[in-house]
């Protein structure tokens, strides 16, 4: 994976040539933070990537700076023998080093135009280099959290580039400039010569002073923050207003409920409704015993007792009103069955066959005494 790393040069001299001379550092050790869609990741706004001094510092990585040369900003594709002769403007003159936490270039540049440009104020040297990610988390020494480690690191070129643009040289997108992933630099660790590469931004009412690359991340994490707050005040909203239906719904029910309960009859509803019942199908029989009361409701009973006393003619299209009236009306003469009534109009009825038994019993006497004589008597 490409990155560039860049600081300002300061410090330089002119040769009798007319060569800049100078020494710049440029690629620290420890934790720096890159935004995560130059990562490549899509799930983490910033990424914190640990360079360790012994990948830095190793002989690979220092000897891969030896004599790599300068340009005038960063190429597309990286500097190789084919396109050095359009590309180089300089180089750096001998071995790389260690120079505390940083590796120092002594560089030379020699072609006029990069000269003049670096005077008009082209200030600022940015280390063009390829490295492994190795996306393994873990903490440094100093107790600094960090999600991968930069490893293998080979330098291709330095390019120098606008003092102006040093903050949004990393700004993704910039085309044919941009050779890698940068990093996002905090205040403390620019160059006190450079106090205009950084902006102030409002954080939740505080100003912050930071670079450009700190702003658009500042800026990413409080729209996803603010997204992340409407999506859950839209969940808390849907919430409460599922929370106030289902309330509705049982309140409904409490209602429905209530409702039901209190429209029930009440045990003596229930005896009352028994009595009249008994009463009505009394009254029928009286009228005419031969109608059938199983099954027929009093409207019906009613009816069947005025069609039986008065006529079809008088029930007919009569409506249940009218059939409760004359009902009424018939009512009033029925009378209970008189048993002594019934006797003197039909007579003693003999129950069962006790005229048979009768006659039986005394034909039975009669046989009785013709066969007397043929049982001898009894010894004195």
């Amino acid at each position: 994976m490409q990155f560039t790393d860049a600081v300002t040069v300061a410090g330089t001299r002119r040769s009798a040539d007319g060569y800049l001379i100078a020494e710049a550092r440029a690629v620290r050790t420890g934790v720096q933070i890159y935004t995560g869609s130059e990562m490549g990741v899509t799930d983490k706004a910033v990424v914190r990537v640990y360079r360790p001094a012994e990948e830095v510092f190793s002989d690979e990585s220092l000897r891969s700076a030896s004599h790599m040369p300068i340009t005038i900003d960063h190429p597309k594709d990286g500097v190789t023998a084919d396109n050095w002769k359009e590309l180089a403007a300089g180089e750096v003159s001998t071995l790389a080093k260690k120079d505390g936490e940083w590796v120092q270039f002594p560089l030379i540049v020699k072609d006029a135009a990069a000269i003049k440009a670096f005077e008009a104020g082209k200030r600022e040297l940015s280390a063009g280099y390829t490295c492994v990610i190795d996306w393994v988390p873990g903490v440094t020494a100093d107790g600094e959290e960090y999600d991968a480690v930069q490893r293998h690191i080979k330098f291709n070129h330095l390019a120098l580039v606008d003092r102006a643009r040093a903050g949004s040289k990393a700004r993704i997108g910039d085309g044919a400039i941009s050779w890698g992933a940068a990093p996002i630099t905090v205040a403390d660790e620019r160059n006190p010569h450079m106090p205009d590469n950084l902006r102030n931004v409002m954080v939740d009412g505080l100003s912050v002073s930071t670079t450009d690359q700190g702003a658009q991340a500042i800026d990413k994490l409080t729209k996803d923050r603010d997204a992340a707050a409407a999506k859950l005040s839209d969940a808390d909203t849907a919430h409460k207003a599922a929370i106030a239906s289902k309330d509705e719904e049982i309140g409904t029910l409490k209602a429905d409920l209530k409702k039901a309960q209190d429209g029930a009859p009440k045990p003596a509803d229930l005896d009352k409704l028994v009595a009249d019942r008994a009463a009505l199908v009394s009254t029928v029989n009286k009228l005419d015993g031969k109608i059938d009361v199983s099954g027929k409701s009093d409207a019906e009973l009613r009816r069947a007792a005025v069609v039986s006393k008065l006529g079809d003619e008088m029930a007919k299209d009569a409506s249940d009103a009218e059939i409760s009236g004359m009902f009424k009306a018939i009512a009033k003469d029925a009378k209970p069955a008189d048993p002594f009534q019934s006797v003197l109009s039909d007579g003693v009825a003999p129950k069962g066959d006790m005229r048979a038994q009768a006659d039986a019993a005394r034909n039975a006497r009669n046989q009785a005494l013709r066969d007397g004589w043929k049982s001898p008597a009894d010894a004195a």
